[in-house]
């Protein structure tokens, strides 16, 4: 009896995974803005009965949240699914994410859509002129930062060298006059100077 209930339940769950299976197509888009977009969803078996719903992530593992009809997204839902569709009929930026179709609580496999901004390119010139005009003006704040520093530097030196100057003379005695100094200090000289008129013995 336990047998039979085992392999009556291992039969269900073949037959519930059998009935579950879902793809979707493509698995990634990468697209302009303003472009037609189609999501396409097939699931098997085709006398599978049940409602296709659609949800959004930001990315894959993240919550998922339920799309809403809208005049820009469209898709279907039908009793008897064999394929649906999830149409974007003006793709933006912020349709950018991950998309899975959902048939009684069983999702897909998912797909990416990424959006690239569009490219403005009288933004993008101006842009690459004000980088230009920034570097050239770091650049010339560099120059005269660098200016400024060896100048001040050729200043500091030369006011040490003007510290350090040798005299042009010697100027020692300058002013020292002998009879300003004490008597003991000179050798009085007298003694050997000539008397006046006296001729050198030389001469």
């Amino acid at each position: 009896m336990r047998w039979t209930l085992a392999g009556c339940f291992g039969f269900v769950l073949i037959s519930i995974s059998v009935a579950l299976k879902i793809s979707q197509k493509p698995r990634f888009y990468g697209l302009r803005p303003q472009k037609k977009v189609p999501i396409y969803c097939q699931v098997s078996p085709k006398d599978l009965k049940g409602t296709v719903e659609w949800y959004k992530a930001d990315k894959y593992g993240a919550d998922k949240n339920k799309i809403v009809h809208n005049e820009r997204i469209r898709f279907e839902s039908q009793l008897m699914i064999q394929n649906a569709f999830l149409y974007f009929m003006e793709l933006k930026v912020e349709d950018r994410g991950v998309y899975y179709c959902s048939v009684n609580d069983t999702f897909g496999p998912g797909t990416e859509v990424q959006v690239v901004r569009p490219y403005d390119p009288v933004k993008a010139q101006y842009r690459s002129q004000m980088k230009d005009g920034l570097i050239v003006l770091q650049g010339l704040l560099l120059g005269v930062c660098i200016g400024a520093y060896l100048l001040r530097r050729q200043n500091l030196v030369k006011d040490n060298d003007s510290l350090y100057e040798e005299p042009e003379a010697d100027h020692i005695y300058e002013g020292l006059a002998i009879e300003a100094c004490g008597g003991g200090l000179y050798e009085d000289l007298t003694a050997y100077a000539r008397a006046e008129g006296a001729e050198a013995p030389w001469e």
